[in-house]
This record gives structure tokens, sequence and C-alpha cells, in this order.
């Protein structure tokens, strides 16, 4: 039995099911085959209407076919895919469901699986093992010759091979190009041995993970040692004290952990790791914790560096994704089936195939109308009128073009620059657009402490200035520097995010390494942060941090949850994006020149981050770990707002410029505030001082007001621009600025951008072709802002 699949988006078709293909037109065929339970030991009931696993929304339980105790089965790339009776069509196996609540997961799987359970498991899911075949030479060189029994289609991105036939009838012919048989076998030789040292090194960064002793809880056998080769989702393992390379993605049930994920986002900055909350709210666990959602969440192929047990117990996690469905497998997947590229040049390049096809097949037909006339031998017509058809392209040609990539490829890893997939090199030079992060990116890694601006009794104070001869006075300020971090000692070195790590410098406080609390609920694990040798006298011993709210791109904040030692009382402190911030604050504790000040430190291209401080007045029995986010952030009392300084990189401007020269637009995304990110783009020369900066306002619809786009003039530009405009959903209204070819820049934050895509689709890509700058921008809007940026012509 066999099923079609749409290999590109891996959406799996029956035989006779229609579905709208993508540009490519891409069907494959796999031939399905069984996987056969009844050879196990299956819990009470199964052959009956009893679910076989006890997850009863597990695909498991909708895909065995009873009383055979069998389940289709295809493997795609990697994934494997059983059929669900109930929806007629493949489902992805090797990973818990997604409608999972955050009560269903504790609840269902937080004593851990049966034995019979996690048999069938390991029969359905596979192994937990992400693996990668090193193919020998002759091999990978069968399949270049493979290859070019289709010329047309492979012709494009390995035109080497498509010249075969042209080389073997040019031989026949008895010409010497022995020459160039030779170059053309060494270079495909080479191409084949590069793709082995490729998968070879893939291979090894991988099998580490593969072999990881772990130990899981079980129901019935408690607990035990295991090679994470057998783990399954739904299993329960343990995070003890020692470093663990985490094999399979899971989900933290209990304690938190510090986690090191520079193989995933090439930042080695320790993250922190919460616990999956115990509400019982009915919403997906993903969607109850919205884009934070990966604050529970450890990837495979990252490193624990620390965990900490709580009061119910050691840290402990549920295996979410095994093999190949996790992160590291997925991104490892992305290398080994990387998606098809269709740019122009592509598709150029094939319409001059088959030109030169189409010259090739005249002059096949008028060689063989001409040896036919004069009466030549069979042997000799068609051995010419193949050598016309297949000589439309010199053979020496491709084989050049594939040195050529090759020879690049070397030369880009002596720069350090590694490219997966060679074909790309070749549009290269198509590159017309590119867009970059600000911080880190733009500019230097580290910031600098250049001052803080306290507000008391709705009134910004005298500035703060850093470094300073005197040291930050106590007050509630100090203590929101000192303790609204997410800061850890490691090897007795403080760690963290750069911004923390400099606010917290400006203190002269000190961490302590590892500290016990008691708390209302008893002793907790808690960071215990005092007062150094330099700080300023505070009439507090130091302060305890007790919980966390992390920070997330998202929701643009983060809290902590504290006690002063030797107090009864909690505080909760804020810190985040200054308007995010604020929002949260009682208004009349913000003062009435907010954005005025606001803006001039933005316009200066500082970074500016705002503080907020409230005293929690919570029951005796209260465990602060349980506190509802949304509850403990509200009627804040707003601080001040905390100046740092972020310096060009000196590379940045002759790297602009240079791609300038190169007519190579510029595009700034990031997640600062707007007028920072605008006035970095003018110092950075993406955006010329003369230039107009146009910020767009886009509104969500209200009532009956439909959503709405308001323009108006960035500070700095000049007013020879049009009036500000706003243009409505309803109105058949055009946008005209001015020249043929216009110095203006557009600039707006992600939550304009997400109005645009929603409300004002067809204007977006006019407005896409002059936008330099997006500021306040989520993950997921940059990934969106790249797609649409790469339909534009």
């Amino acid at each position: 039995m066999e099923e079609k699949i749409w290999k590109d988006h891996y959406v799996l078709l029956n035989k006779d099911e229609e579905n709208e293909l993508d540009e490519f037109q891409k069907y494959t065929r796999k031939k399905v085959t069984w996987i056969d339970l009844s050879t196990l030991t299956l819990p009470a009931g199964s052959n009956s209407e009893y679910p076989l696993v006890a997850d009863r929304d597990s695909v498991i339980n909708r895909a065995i076919m009873k009383p055979q105790l069998k389940m289709r089965c295809i493997q795609v790339q990697k994934i494997r895919y059983i059929w669900d009776f109930s929806v007629k069509e493949f489902k992805k196996v090797g990973s818990l469901e997604d409608s999972n609540t955050c009560h269903s997961i504790h609840h269902k799987f937080g004593a851990g699986l049966t034995g019979e359970e996690r048999k069938i498991r390991q029969l359905v899911c596979g192994p937990n093992a992400i693996e990668v075949e090193i193919r020998p030479i002759w091999k990978l060189l069968f399949k270049e010759v493979s290859l070019a029994s289709s010329p047309l289609k492979r012709g494009v991105k390995n035109p080497l091979i498509s010249q075969g036939n042209s080389v073997s009838l040019i031989l026949a012919q008895s010409l010497t190009c022995n020459v160039l048989l030779s170059l053309s076998i060494g270079v495909s030789t080479l191409q084949s041995l590069s793709h082995q040292q490729q998968s070879t090194k893939l291979h090894d960064l991988v099998e580490e993970h593969n072999k990881v002793q772990v130990t899981v809880c079980t129901k019935n056998e408690g607990f035990k040692e295991l090679e994470s080769h057998y783990l399954v989702p739904g299993d329960v393992f343990l995070l003890d004290e020692k470093k663990l390379s985490l094999p399979c993605d899971a989900v933290l049930i209990d304690g938190s952990c510090i986690v090191n994920e520079g193989m995933l986002t090439g930042e080695s900055i320790p993250v922190m790791k919460t616990l999956l909350p115990f509400t019982e709210s009915p919403e997906p666990w993903k969607t109850h914790s919205m884009e934070d959602y990966r604050r529970h969440v450890l990837f495979c192929g990252t490193e624990v560096i620390q965990a900490k047990s709580s009061g119910r117990g050691p840290a402990r996690a549920v295996v979410l994704q095994t093999g190949f469905n996790t992160a590291k497998g997925d991104l490892v997947r992305s290398i080994l089936y990387p998606r098809p590229l269709n740019f122009q040049l592509y598709r150029d390049a094939f319409k001059f195939i088959v030109g030169l096809s189409a010259i090739g097949v005249l002059g096949l037909i008028y060689t063989v109308c001409v040896f036919t006339y004069h009466k030549k031998p069979v042997a000799d017509v068609v051995a010419m009128a193949l050598l016309l058809l297949t000589a439309a392209v010199p053979p020496a040609i491709p084989a050049a073009l594939t040195t050529g990539t090759v020879y690049a490829q070397r030369r880009l890893k002596k720069k350090k620059i590694f490219c997966i997939t060679p074909q790309r090199i070749n549009i290269c030079g198509q590159i017309n657009l590119v867009c970059f992060d600000k911080t880190g990116t733009l500019t230097e890694d580290g910031l600098d402490l250049w001052g803080i601006l306290p507000s008391e009794g709705s009134r910004f104070q005298k500035i703060h200035k850093f470094p300073s001869s005197t040291p930050l006075p106590w007050g509630p300020v100090c203590g929101a520097m000192a303790s609204c971090h997410s800061l850890v000692v490691l090897d007795k070195k403080i760690q963290g995010d750069p911004l923390d790590l400099k606010m917290f410098e400006g203190t002269h406080w000190e961490i302590e390494e590892s500290s016990t609390a008691r708390d209302r609920a008893g002793a907790t694990d808690a960071c215990i942060v005092r007062p150094g040798p330099n700080a300023s006298s505070a009439p507090v011993e130091g302060i305890a941090i007790l919980h966390q709210f992390p920070f997330s791109s998202g929701l643009q904040r983060m809290s902590v949850v504290s006690q002063k030692i030797g107090e009864e009382h909690y505080d909760l402190y804020m810190k985040g994006a200054p308007e995010t911030v604020s929002s949260f604050c009682r208004q009349e504790t913000v003062p009435s020149d907010f954005l005025e000040e606001l803006k001039t430190y933005t316009s200066q291209g500082f970074r500016v981050i705002a503080l907020a401080h409230k005293v929690l007045s919570l029951p005796e029995d209260v465990d602060v770990s349980d506190l509802e986010r949304e509850e403990a952030e509200s009627g804040l009392e707003f601080l001040g707002l905390l100046v740092m300084e972020n310096r060009l990189k000196p590379e940045t401007k002759p790297v602009l410029r240079e791609l300038a020269a190169a007519r190579i637009r510029s595009i700034m995304v990031t997640g600062d505030n707007l007028q920072t990110a605008v006035t970095v783009a003018r110092n950075a020369d993406m955006i010329h001082e003369t230039s107009k900066v146009i910020i767009i306002e886009a509104s969500e619809p209200e009532g009956s007001t439909p959503a709405s786009i308001a323009w108006r003039l960035a500070e700095g530009s000049k007013e020879s621009a049009a009036a500000p405009t706003e243009v409505c959903a309803n109105a058949q209204e055009k946008i005209i600025l001015g020249e043929e070819r216009p110095s203006y820049h557009f600039a707006m934050n992600g939550k304009s951008y997400q109005v645009l895509v929603k409300h004002f689709y067809s204007l977006l890509p006019k407005i896409l072709l002059n936008a330099t700058v997006f500021a306040r921008m989520s993950p997921g809007q940059k990934s969106s802002l790249v797609e649409e940026l790469q339909k534009l012509e």
C-alpha cells in the first residue's frame, strides 16, 4: 500500500485526495508498513474499548486496529507517522499531544508511565536517537551518476553530471577528451568527499546525546537507570545536581534549573527554567503560557548547568519529544533535507537550459534529415544526432562551475564561514537586502550603565550618573537594581544577561553562591544578595530572591518576588520596556512628563529600562511559587528609568557603507524601543542624515471604528513631507509620498506590523519597499517579516 506525500511541507495525502501544491509540484511515494503490538504484554482490557495508553487523547489510541492490534506506519524524512482512523490521515508520533493542559501533564504523567505503556510507546515512537548515516564514497558517487537521468530538473543545481552523455559521445568519436573526463571524475569525487566530511561532522555532533544515562521514574518499578536511547514521550526523569546534556525535549514539572542553550541559540548566557504551573486552566499548556512557554521547556542538546529541587522533591521533567521530533532533531533535519531553492536565478537558468535543449532538438532533426539524405550509415547518423543534441552546453562549463563552487566553499571556510548547502553560494550575488539585529550585531555586545533617573512623588528627581564617586543610595530603586535580575553564580563567577550584570554591578552588592531562605511556607532555595564593602549603607542585612517571573520578548518585562532578610512582608520588583512597565503602575505614581523624558534619552540612542515596585500582602500559608503572574503584577509604584549606553561597533559603519555601495539594502529588526532604533540607524548611516523618517502607527479595530494607519514624521526629520494622513481599512485611498525615488524611510513597531499584516496586507509590499526600522518585534514577527521581504521582487 502506498500513500502520496507533499514532500516540501510534510503534508501527507491519500491517493485520491486533491490538495493545493506549492510551486515545486513534488510528490513522492512511501511504502506503508505495519506495527504489530500483539506480541507485547498489553494493559488489561486493551482488546476492547479500553484505551491502549493512559493518555486518552493520544493518537496511538486512535491509530490501533482492533482486534488485530496493528497500526499503519510510514516514515518521511526521519519522522514517523501513523494512520489516525478518526480523521483518515497520517499523524506524527514521537511527541506528547499539544492539547494537554498544564493540569493534565502533571496529573497524567507526573508519576511516570507503567512498564507496559513504555514498551508500547517504544515500539510505536521508535528509539530516542538522532542518527546520521555516513555513506561510503562509492555510494555518493553512484548517487551523483544516478542524478544524470533528469538533466532538466537537476541541471541547474548540479549541471556537471547532466553532460555525461555528451562526454561519452565525444569519446566515441575518438576525440581527445581524456583531460575533460579526468576533470569531470575528479570534481565529482571532490564533491562526494566534501559531502562525506559534512556527514561525518554532523554525525559526531549528534552522537554524544544518543547515549546519556538518566534516572527514570515508573509507576510500578520506581526509579531506575536507563540509557536515553530508551526514553519515550511521557517518561519522567530526574535532574540531579550533576551537569547533564539533555537527550530529549522535556517540560519541567518540579524544581528549577539553569540551562546553557548556546547549542541552539548561539548565546552561552545561562537561562533559568521554571516548573510548569499547576493551574487547572482548560487551555492547552502552550496557549496558557503564551509566547513564554519556552521558560518551562528543556531542549534537546542543551546543557543543564545547575538543578534545584523544590520542597516536594528533586527536580523532575516529563519527556515531550524524542529523536528527530526534538528541537535539535529539527535542526539536523533542516541540514539533511534543506528546503528546495526556487530563486529567480534558478528559474531563469531553467528557462535557459530549456532553450538550449530546444536548439539541440532542432540540431538533431536537421542532422537526421541531412545524413539520411546523403545515405550515411545508421551508426553515424545516431552518433552525430545525439552529439548535437547533448552538446548544446559545452561539457567543460558545468565542470568549471562545480569546481568554482567547491573552491568558493573552501575560501569561505578559511574565513570561518561554513556553508552546509554549497548550491546557495551561486545565489549570493543575487542578495539585495540584509536584515540586522541591533544589540550585539550593530552595537557592542555589552551595555554600559550611564545613569538612573529616579522618580518620587510622581516627579523625576536628579539623575544619578555612573560611574560616580558616591555609591547609589539605599532605597526602592537600589533594591530593584540589586534583586530584579536572573543572575546566577557558577564556578564562583556571576553569569547572566549583560544588561542584568551591568545593572547589578552598579549597586556594588554581592550574590551568595548558594543559599537557603525561610519563608512562611518553610525552607526554600533562594538567591541572596547582600551589600558589598563599596555599597552605600543599607538598613537591611540582605535580600532573598524567592521567585522569578522570567523575561520574555512577548511580555517585554520580568519580575521577582523577594523578601528582606529578617522581615515578614514580601516585595515585588519589575523591570522592562518603559511603555510596558508604566502600564502596570498606578497612574498617579507615573510622572506627567514620563514620555518627554523617555524621548530625551531614546532620541540620543540610549537603551532605557523602567523599574517598578510594590509591597505584596500575602496570606500566611501561601507559597510564593504558586502566585499568578497577572495578579501579582498589578498596582505597582513607578520607580524610575535606568539609562544604558550601547555603542556602535567600530566595523558597523564600514560594513553598512560597503553594502550600500553594492546596492544592497540594510534593515534593522530589533526588540528595543522604536526611537532608540531610529537613532542608532541614523548614527550607523543606515538612514542618511538628510532623509525623512516616517513613523507608522497602526491600530486594531475597536467597536465600530475600523482598523487605521497614522503616519507622522519622526523627531529630527524635516517638516517638508506631506501632512500626516490616516488610512482606514474601509477606504479606497492611495498613499503617495512625493518623489519618484523617495528620500524617506518607514519605521514601525511590532504591534503596527501585526495590524498591517492582518488588516492592510495589500499595502504591506509597498511599505516594505521603503521600511528600514522595525522595533519591539517578537521572534514570531521577525520570522514573518523575513518571509514577507522574500516575496518582494
